[in-house]
């Protein structure tokens, strides 16, 4: 690890939760003239970096975007090709997950995700349940929109039954209907890849978040870019709308 970063690291004010837009395996491996599905193998490889890095530094709680619902209108031999690497990828790394004492979490609609991917998913997360170094969550088959339209769902059968009046609505009640309702909100996003979009990530969760954009390509992100983001993060001042 240089020098010139862990310095700047304060231990007692790192994020307890980082959310990550996993962006460019694609642009990645065409820049060296490969397919798009090498891109995202490499691109598992930097999710195994980060997650270790995280343990390591005392992060609390790491999402990735991993798959979103718009995803599934990408051509249909990528997406199998992305469902094949992660029923490989959990198998694989399941049982070091479980070693470094890292839980397995998935946000998003399972339901839509082939049977075999569901199966290995679960799995995962009965395996890792007890562990809780690090709360590992995939977002998967996820939209911001679609979990916020759940949770409106979720309510609205609520008031319609009369379980709940409609004045008692409140913030509080829709973040305990998200998905994410038994994590804290996101302290830091990052997304690499030079993209500046949120891309329907977490939009209720990252109302406060330090937002953190680099152009480094997934692949080639590491410890040292996790670092730099971390200190980026402990540069800025949190107000939460207040002043200092």
């Amino acid at each position: 690890m240089p020098d010139s970063i862990s310095p700047v690291i304060d231990p007692q004010r790192l994020p307890r939760h980082i959310a990550v837009i996993m962006d460019g395996n694609g642009r990645w491996a065409k820049a060296r003239g490969k397919n798009r599905v090498f891109g995202h193998t490499e691109g598992v490889k930097a999710v195994k970096r980060i997650t270790e890095a995280c343990a390591k530094w005392g992060i609390e709680y790491l999402t990735l975007y991993t798959f979103s619902t718009e995803n599934w209108g990408r051509p249909s031999l990528e997406v199998q090709a992305l469902m094949e690497l992660l029923v490989h990828s959990i198998r694989k790394e399941v049982d070091e997950l479980s070693e470094k004492g890292v839980r397995l979490r998935t946000i998003g609609d399972m339901a839509a995700l082939p049977k075999r991917c569901q199966e290995e998913l679960t799995s995962g997360i009965i395996q890792t349940q007890h562990n809780h170094r690090l709360t590992l969550t995939l977002a998967l088959s996820y939209g911001s929109r679609w979990e916020l339209t759940e949770a409106m769902r979720s309510i609205a059968r609520d008031i319609a039954d009369g379980s709940i009046d409609p004045h008692a609505v409140s913030e509080a009640l829709i973040s305990s209907r998200l998905q994410t309702a038994d994590m804290p909100d996101p302290e830091l996003l990052i997304r690499t890849s030079g993209e500046l979009r949120i891309s329907n990530y977490l939009l209720w969760q990252i109302a406060y978040s330090e937002l953190y954009f680099t152009d480094q390509y997934w692949p080639d992100f590491d410890e040292n870019a996790l670092l730099k983001a971390i200190a980026a993060y402990q540069q800025r001042s949190r107000r939460m709308g207040k002043i200092s």
